[in-house]
């Protein structure tokens, strides 16, 4: 389970860095201007905190793996991340139309993908937690 924690923390890390295109990708400079001041900026701020929280949930399973997979409070901790990504998972398939992504091929496949990443991240933290409880 050690290199899906190292996995995990790499996935993790780059998914946090890619929270810095969102801003122009999804242009938000036009789309969010009809907001108000703070709703715009909540936006912003929210996807900062985001994503610096998924990027210490990555550095975390790269540098106290053994302290994840071994101690009570680590296997704690994994329950807790293996909620959070199971109800992402769930938010992927309730909380977003299937109009954004379907019969749209790119769409489709980052989908699909990140369906994947949360049933990957779910599934691994959910082992650690229950696998030797004491």
């Amino acid at each position: 389970m050690h290199i899906h924690l190292k996995i995990i923390g790499l996935l993790l890390m780059a998914l946090a860095l890619i929270h810095a295109i969102f801003p122009k990708y999804f242009n938000w400079e036009k789309e969010l201007k009809s907001l108000s001041l703070i709703n715009r900026q909540m936006m912003t701020v929210h996807t900062l905190f985001i994503a610096l929280t998924v990027f210490l949930i990555g550095l975390l399973c790269l540098t106290a793996t053994n302290e994840l997979i071994e101690t009570h409070l680590g296997k704690t901790i994994c329950l807790g991340f293996g909620i959070f990504w199971a109800v992402r998972l769930v938010i992927q398939f309730f909380g977003y139309s299937p109009s954004l992504w379907k019969g749209k091929t790119f769409e489709t496949i980052v989908h699909v993908l990140f369906s994947m990443l949360w049933m990957y991240l779910s599934v691994v933290y959910f082992i650690l937690y229950f696998n030797d409880i004491a």
